[in-house]
């Protein structure tokens, strides 16, 4: 029992990689990747990097899917202490710019596409999970949000995001935030810690080459928030140790 079980969803890649490489020393860290072979590969420069690592075949989409991650874990570990719920989509292009993302001509298809993976899923495995996460002596969930799914900062004309306006995308991180403050609320008896953690805009496949932040910084609040010690927060929003407003 003294050794950690983390689980990182789209954890080959981007953030979700730079997450595991985060938790060297603090976890035994398995990957989720929807590409095997990929995950593999990333398995590999883990362990080269000292992390203990293994990777699990994974489409948070998909319900059998979300079922064999937890007969892996039921069977291998019998508890789950870190789920960080990583994977995510932006439904096309990069959030603030895409103008298929807004409000008043969004695409059904499009909308449904985002909330399937960055909300419904999210929900749903968090839910099968939860057994597990509940036999850890110290739970910990984070939920990959971002400063987009903030309303009130949509709603501040003086806001720097005020004008970066995707509809589908910025709504399912909205929606991600509301499950974190409730089922932090449902679990608040519980050593269980539940928080949103928003990354900043970083160098990743969806950010773009022309973010501000490196991959290295944007993966600091999922590891901090993924380690919290026993008086740490439940039910935040955070971004590098800063609160943000919902």
């Amino acid at each position: 029992m003294a050794e950690k079980i983390a689980f990182i969803t789209g954890g080959n890649r981007g953030l979700g990689f730079q997450t595991a490489l985060e938790l060297k020393g603090a976890a035994k860290v398995v990957i989720g990747s929807r590409d095997l072979a990929q995950g593999e590969e990333a398995v590999k420069k883990l362990r080269a990097a000292g992390v203990d690592a293994d990777v699990l075949q994974f489409d948070v989409t998909d319900e059998a899917s979300q079922q064999a991650a937890y007969d892996y874990f039921n069977s291998r570990f019998g508890r789950l202490d870190i789920l960080v719920n990583n994977a995510g989509v932006a439904g096309g292009k990069f959030p603030g710019t895409g103008p298929e993302h807004r409000a008043a001509d969004v695409p059904m298809a499009v909308l449904r596409k985002v909330f399937e993976t960055n909300f419904f899923a999210v929900v749903a495995l968090t839910e099968k999970l939860l057994p597990l996460i509940r036999k850890s002596p110290a739970g910990r969930i984070v939920n990959l949000s971002s400063i987009l799914g903030s309303l009130t900062l949509h709603a501040d004309p003086k806001s720097p995001i005020y004008d970066a306006k995707s509809f589908a995308y910025d709504a399912s991180k909205t929606a991600l935030n509301a499950f974190t403050v409730h089922l932090a609320y449902d679990l608040r008896d519980t050593k269980i810690k539940v928080n949103s953690a928003h990354p900043g805009w970083v160098k990743t496949d969806m950010g773009g080459p022309e973010a501000p932040m490196e991959l290295s910084e944007g993966a600091k609040t999922s590891a901090t928030l993924a380690t919290l010690p026993e008086d740490g927060p439940t039910g935040g929003y955070f971004h590098l140790g800063q609160t943000l407003p919902w």
